[in-house]
């Protein structure tokens, strides 16, 4: 009875069950996080609050030539090298990585000396090397060495502006995309290369089947990082005269001397685009994702049976 006057009238409360009180440490963390998220948000809407009172931007001139014709004119022409250098880029890295891991000494060196050229050379220097390749040749033909070619075309007729510009990006987008692929291909096991082999299977039909489909789940995320900043490389073929979207834009400027809005209208665009591609990256990486995840969720719940 004693003992039970003797308490306190805290201890004499009961404690909920399953309540945790929080230390100190841990609630004063707390206090930091949400005082930066509060920073966060004053810094970000000061930001957009300036953005959209700024009278430079002029955002009616940004809503009239956003969707101006030789603005769309120009983000298509955008749209297209992009896909026609990136559609090249994957078929031409394709071979070049295969020739790397190829046991023949002689396409391994010719592989490995084209990934050093035209990771060496900047892009730009590239994209006007090519510009200018009727310099260098003015005529491209077939035919064998010292005899008359028996097919000649000029230069400047067979590479447009554009053409030239989507041979840099190939060559230049190539050299990096095949060393993802070649680093993709020899991350699966060479156990299942192997199995396909002594089931008779050729090394054309492993690839197909067996090798590729699974580096692909790998090579997804670096190419699509690889496709997203070819789209913003487009950019400079205003050097060589592309009407691509930088372009014109570029030449919608120097008329009316919007140069601000007008440059606005081709970010916008850009972020939307990015944008596309990056839910397109999340489709094709759940897409072919599903079986690891799948793999995965069975060894987890094999290993807690196991305990």
């Amino acid at each position: 009875m004693s003992q039970v006057v003797g308490m306190t009238q805290e201890e004499s409360v009961p404690r909920a069950s399953g309540i945790q009180e929080i230390p100190p440490l841990a609630r004063r963390i707390h206090i930091w996080r949400i005082l930066g998220a509060a920073l966060a948000v004053l810094i970000v809407g000061s930001i957009v609050w300036s953005l959209g009172t700024n009278e430079a931007l002029n955002w009616p001139v940004i809503g009239q030539y956003m969707f101006q014709d030789r603005v769309l004119a120009g983000l298509r022409l955008t749209i297209e090298l992009t896909i026609f250098s990136m559609l090249g880029a994957l078929i031409l890295a394709t071979i070049i990585a295969n020739m790397r891991l190829s046991p023949n000494v002689v396409l391994r060196s010719i592989s490995w000396a084209f990934v050093w050229f035209f990771r060496g050379i900047p892009l730009l220097v590239l994209l006007v090397l090519m510009f200018n390749v009727s310099l260098l040749y003015p005529d491209i033909s077939l035919g064998l060495p010292g005899q008359i070619p028996f097919w000649s075309v000029s230069s400047q007729d067979l590479l447009s502006p554009f053409w030239a510009a989507f041979v840099a990006f190939v060559l230049h987008q190539a050299a990096y995309t095949s060393e993802v692929i070649r680093t993709s291909i020899r991350a699966v096991p060479k156990g299942q290369i192997e199995a396909a082999e002594s089931l008779g299977m050729t090394h054309a039909r492993t690839l197909q089947r067996i090798v590729l489909p699974q580096a692909l789940r790998i090579a997804i995320p670096p190419i699509a990082n690889d496709a997203i900043n070819l789209l913003k490389a487009t950019s400079l073929v205003a050097f060589i005269a592309v009407s691509d979207l930088l372009y014109s834009v570029q030449q919608i400027y120097a008329s009316n001397y919007q140069i601000v809005p007008l440059l606005v209208v081709a970010a916008l665009w850009y972020l939307i685009i990015v944008s596309i591609m990056s839910v397109g990256q999340w489709a094709l990486e759940r897409r072919f994702g599903r079986g690891t995840a799948r793999l995965g969720t069975t060894v987890k719940a094999a290993g807690g049976k196991n305990r």
